[in-house]
């Protein structure tokens, strides 16, 4: 990658949200002017495939089903509406719609192994658990109160065979949470708070893990800080440390490379930078974190001199 390319979404307003599928095939993006767009992707452009309307409010966020379930995607809105969208013989339509007290500001489905189950995270301080089954259809199972101010994202771990069910939070109270779920059910949950943010947190997540003896959270804030939090599996304790960003811009996104090892940093400073951690280097026995990339807001790739 050399040189960003820009798309004409058409979109009439801002846009919040655009998420690949799985397979990098469509790209859905969402925006204040309450609409989602597909696009379908080739090399290096978009073609526009549909438009779903069905959001009366801005839409802050979609998220792709696995396609192990069919080509289904989910949205969340002000509207205090979750919407699930499913593509049938070429057409779009409703398959099922939530209705909430708040705003809702982020969704995140869980591991494909878990089956359709989506988290909701909404400016009501709640995090809901909906979930699909053959004979009972859609239903929300189980709804936590995470922050009190307002859930503004949700990660969940990757799965592990005979490991543990769980997912991440940020919220406004400043706070990053790790929930994990005590029955199969998914009615009682343990909460776990991590503190150290001066802001609200504005984004969670949880990295991938290829079958190394740790899980990695990243989560950022308002006040312009990228935390990165690691826990040994045979250890209860989380410890963190902090990338040594420029500047105090507000970072809005935080986002795993697919083997867990590269973070995606995109800022209020209208740049995204790439980071690795350094595989030499070490601080007070805590691992030290480079930058390796950055695009700036013209597109343009600058790489460090030194990427350790």
């Amino acid at each position: 990658l050399h040189k960003m390319t820009s798309i004409d979404t058409q979109h009439t307003d801002l846009i919040h949200d655009a998420q690949m599928d799985f397979f990098g095939k469509r790209v859905a993006t969402c925006s204040s002017d309450r609409t989602i767009r597909i696009f379908n992707v080739a090399e290096d452009s978009m073609t526009l495939a549909t438009e779903l309307k069905g959001h009366e409010g801005p839409v802050w966020q979609v998220s792709w089903a696995h396609p192990n379930f069919g080509s289904v995607l989910v949205s969340c809105s002000f509207d205090r509406k979750v919407i699930i969208w499913k593509e049938e013989g070429g057409n779009w339509t409703i398959w099922h719609e939530f209705p909430f007290n708040r705003s809702v500001n982020t969704v995140a489905w869980a591991p494909v192994d878990l089956g359709l189950v989506i988290a909701c995270g909404s400016s009501d301080g709640t995090i809901s658990i909906l979930s699909f089954s053959e004979s009972a259809g859609w239903s929300k199972i189980k709804t936590l109160k995470a922050h009190e101010p307002g859930v503004n994202a949700i990660s969940w771990a990757p799965y592990q065979i005979g490991g543990p069910c769980r997912l991440v939070s940020g919220g406004s109270d400043n706070t990053v949470k790790i929930w994990t779920r005590k029955t199969e059910d998914g009615i009682e949950w343990d909460v776990e708070t991590l503190s150290g943010h001066g802001h609200w947190v504005r984004d969670v997540a949880w990295a991938p893990n290829i079958g190394l003896p740790y899980s990695t959270i990243a989560s950022s804030s308002q006040e312009g800080k990228v935390k990165i939090w690691t826990k040994m599996n045979n250890e209860r304790v989380w410890t963190s440390v902090d990338l040594p960003l420029e500047g105090n811009e507000p970072v809005w996104r935080v986002s795993w490379s697919i083997t867990g090892n590269i973070l995606a940093v995109s800022s209020g400073d209208n740049r995204v930078s790439l980071w690795k951690e350094s595989l030499e280097e070490k601080n007070d026995n805590k691992p030290v974190w480079r930058s390796i990339s950055r695009l700036d807001e013209n597109g343009d790739l600058i790489v460090a001199d030194d990427e350790n």
